[in-house]
């Protein structure tokens, strides 16, 4: 199947409920915030390693990921996917498939060496740019759905080279303003081979919604594909209740929605979409202090969908709307 064949935004909301969606190593653990606006936030990173997660949770490979039980950086990835060859002949096969050539001087090279270590080595070597380059496309565009999503960075010898990642999501923040809980208990703060004791903070309620685009320019270096597409909607819709932790506990998500645009649109052409969402605390709730479920929110998608039915349709920026809600939201698009 060939590569997405149009751009599109996508706006995606999820709830955290008496839980700490993405802490600050900086101060505390504690939940990332904007105190000027006294709004939540949560990093890309987060989002994309629930994403990862719930990727290899169910059996797919991906790049960014631990290697026998500890942590690598992508060029010790790349080597230890260069390895993987050398001992699954399946692995060789599927690979140079149809390229007997490559897989002839592939074969040479390791016929050659007494170690994987010294394979990897020479494959380093100038003379080999060309296998380099054939076997890094294919881990790219056919062996790690995540590369083909995010992009990634080699710098190892003949493999030098960096992937833009078609899929790009902002930070995202809460709609609502959000008020910190400060716990008495204390917890194990886990970070890389350390371990630390701090407070357990978390916040009442944040309904947090982040900005995405996936670009059709930049997925035929990636070879991201419509099937891919529709996995990626699938995934950020499941991964986050579907990995709960004690501090990640009571995520769930609200809303995808994504503006598939016409040929000769390209991603942005309507801003943010976040900017045309309105959230507001419910009568009889009085201020978002008192904020502890989406059921004290007025979260009005009126704009958006003046919006989509005002562009949609032949000769217009937006070719088709995707939609997925959860139980309590109604949208027309």
């Amino acid at each position: 199947m060939g590569t997405i064949q149009n751009n599109s935004d996508f706006l995606f909301i999820y709830e955290a409920i008496n839980c700490n969606p993405n802490g600050d190593p900086d101060q505390e653990n504690k939940p990332r915030m904007d105190y000027d606006t006294q709004t939540n936030l949560v990093t890309d990173t987060r989002l994309k390693r629930y994403i990862r997660d719930y990727f290899m949770q169910n059996g797919k490979d991906v790049f960014v990921a631990m290697e026998e039980g500890r942590k690598v950086n992508p060029d010790q990835k790349l080597e230890f996917v260069v390895n993987r060859l050398l001992t699954d002949p399946k692995m060789v096969d599927e690979y140079f498939e149809g390229h007997d050539e490559m897989k002839e001087a592939f074969n040479a090279i390791v016929s050659k060496k007494k170690d994987e270590a010294g394979v990897f080595k020479e494959l380093q070597n100038a003379k080999n740019k060309t296998l380099n380059a054939f076997i890094l496309d294919k881990i790219v565009k056919e062996t790690f759905i995540d590369i083909r999503l995010f992009g990634s960075a080699f710098a190892v010898g003949g493999f030098t080279q960096a992937y833009t990642g078609p899929v790009q999501i902002n930070w995202g923040y809460s709609l609502n303003k959000v008020y910190p809980i400060e716990s008495d208990s204390i917890v194990t703060i886990m970070s890389d081979d350390s371990s630390t004791f701090g407070k357990d903070y978390r916040v009442h309620y944040s309904l947090l919604a982040f900005h995405g685009v996936a670009n059709k320019h930049t997925a035929q270096t990636t070879g991201l594909s419509e099937d891919d597409m529709k996995e990626f909607r699938s995934v950020i819709w499941n991964a986050i209740p579907a990995l709960p932790t004690r501090s990640k506990l009571n995520q769930y998500p609200k809303l995808y929605l994504e503006i598939v645009y016409n040929d000769g649109y390209n991603n942005g052409h309507f801003g943010d979409l976040r900017d045309y969402v309105d959230c507001t605390p419910k009568n009889g709730v009085d201020d978002f202090k008192k904020v502890r479920k989406f059921k004290d929110l007025n979260v009005d998608f009126t704009r958006l969908e003046k919006l989509i039915s005002e562009n949609k349709g032949n000769g217009k920026a937006i070719k088709e709307v995707k939609v997925q809600t959860a139980e309590g939201i109604s949208i027309n698009a």
